[in-house]
């Protein structure tokens, strides 16, 4: 069996809002998320600044003892699914509860709740660590959470990819409904890893940008000047559906998701294959399955991660993919504004082309200001631009050597 599968309500937590609108606001405006870390004391850390989420208040979605047993990208999850469900305007009942199921991505989980009870657990003892401590660790906590929150019966379970994570559990999700295991899914990402460890590990594996004196500049994808990327964390979730569900119950269809397309470069732990060789396979993949010529992609949201190796390798994917169309496509990385939000980052960057197709805007790559040489194409540098996009293609490769690609289209009933 095979159906098309549309988008009919998406949702979001990240540095630049905690709703789609001031999330597309800040990213039209070329405004960054980026700033000083708070949650903890950087005096003995090399980075000191992350793209953290906020203004968000968990007991606006959940009730506060609810709210006390998530972990914060739990937390995150919930509160992005609950604002997609509203647009969606879906009803969860016994007449489709299992039809309606759940897959929700994360690169690291509830890490910040695993130090923290490491930490009691060291200094306090065995016994006062918290009985609550496993349900909020686990990664799949977010999948399960937003199961029995909505009542949702049908297939439940979190990918777990790296980077690739929101947008693995959004391709997956839509090929679970094109076979028939479920008529609605609900797909995403979250991430919540502003915490010690995470930043010493990553300050260790000098992965992350040391720019302390200008944080907001620190992410500059294919930047000349980029020395790594910057840690964001929020979440974001999309509903999808089989498009004669939808349609019977009048939901608002805002996109049609029409590949993924994935593939491994089985290559390295951390690093790219060589001329992005695995992630330009990913792409064309997802064209060939959607039966596009590279000629009909209108935008790429890029993974674009402001480090040395991606942003090459990227670019040299794009150009073995599309040839001489890479020179006319627009592309740009709105991780310039909102950091990476490592397993969220392509949930929120689908819903990034979803925008971008409905609104017919292009976000900009900010801080683009001296491009690297082996980065020639169009990045969209520091300015949005108006466009028409009918389809784009979003991005996600992650440690690992996974590689993630999805494409969404204008909605037309043909």
């Amino acid at each position: 069996m095979s159906s098309r599968v549309v988008v009919t309500g998406i949702g979001v937590i990240n540095p630049l809002g905690v709703t789609v609108s001031e999330m597309w606001e800040g990213l039209v405006s070329g405004n960054s998320g980026v700033d000083y870390i708070t949650q903890f004391d950087t005096t003995q850390f090399r980075t000191k600044f992350a793209a953290g989420v906020k203004n968000f208040d968990p007991t606006n979605y959940i009730e506060r003892k609810e709210a006390r047993r998530m972990g914060r990208f739990t937390q995150f999850a919930v509160a992005a699914t609950l604002q997609a469900v509203e647009q969606a305007n879906l009803k969860i009942d016994s007449t489709n509860d299992g039809d309606i199921g759940v897959l929700y991505g994360t690169g690291i989980g509830g890490l910040i709740t695993m130090y923290d009870q490491i930490k009691v657990l060291c200094e306090r003892g065995p016994d006062r660590v918290s009985p609550f401590t496993t349900p909020m660790m686990i990664c799949d906590a977010a999948s399960g959470q937003i199961s029995i929150m909505l009542g949702a019966k049908g297939p439940n379970f979190c990918s777990i990819s790296a980077c690739s994570s929101g947008a693995d559990a959004i391709g997956e999700a839509s090929e679970i409904i094109k076979r028939g295991d479920a008529r609605v899914m609900i797909a995403g990402g979250s991430e919540a890893a502003i915490n010690p460890f995470a930043f010493a590990a990553f300050n260790s594996a000098q992965a992350i940008s040391t720019r302390n004196e200008e944080p907001q500049k620190a992410s500059r994808p294919f930047d000349v000047e980029r020395d790594g990327f910057v840690v964001g964390e929020g979440a974001a979730s999309l509903i999808l559906e089989e498009l004669s569900f939808a349609r019977e119950r009048g939901a608002p269809i805002l996109a049609e998701i029409i590949s993924y397309g994935a593939t491994s470069d089985a290559y390295h732990i951390t690093r790219p294959a060589e001329n992005g060789e695995g992630a330009a396979r990913a792409m064309a993949r997802a064209l060939s399955k959607a039966n596009l010529k590279p000629s009909e992609i209108d935008y790429i949201n890029a993974h674009g991660t402001s480090t040395l190796l991606n942003d090459k390798s990227e670019t040299a994917a794009i150009k073995s993919t599309f040839s001489a169309d890479a020179y006319h496509l627009p592309i740009s990385s709105t991780k310039s504004m909102m950091g990476h939000l490592l397993g969220a980052a392509g949930a929120v960057e689908a819903t990034v082309c979803i925008l971008a197709i409905q609104h017919s805007v292009i976000p900009p790559t900010i801080n683009l200001t001296d491009p690297d040489p082996e980065c020639d194409l169009d990045y969209v540098p520091n300015v949005a631009r108006k466009a028409k996009v009918k389809t784009a293609m979003s991005n996600s490769f992650g440690f690992g050597g996974h590689n993630s690609v999805l494409i969404f289209r204008e909605y037309a009933d043909a």
